[in-house]
């Protein structure tokens, strides 16, 4: 497993609508996605224009070539891209220790 962590930056102002348009994006286009264990999505208290996405993948390449590379993909920034006030930061992490 690999975990996929997301970091968007929006307008303030946008957050709202940002919220309802990932979290749809995430349970219809990400949810569907093969090689998707599950996500959370995390709104920033201190930044209102900053959101995480955490995403369990079963490899790199389930991310990287299977969902990336998919139509799915393109239909997912179409969702969420208009509201990027930056590219976000994407970087995959292996899991050291869970609970």
């Amino acid at each position: 497993m690999i975990v996929e962590v997301a970091d968007f930056k929006v307008a303030p102002e946008s957050r709202g609508a940002f919220s309802e348009a990932i979290a749809r994006a995430a349970r219809t286009v990400l949810a569907s996605a093969a090689g998707c264990r599950g996500h959370r999505i995390l709104a920033c208290r201190e930044s209102p224009g900053r959101f995480i996405l955490i995403v369990e993948w079963d490899s790199l390449e389930a991310h990287t070539a299977g969902f990336r590379q998919s139509p799915a993909f393109a239909e997912w920034r179409a969702i969420i891209g208009p509201f990027f006030q930056q590219a976000p930061h994407v970087e995959h992490f292996d899991v050291v220790a869970a609970t």
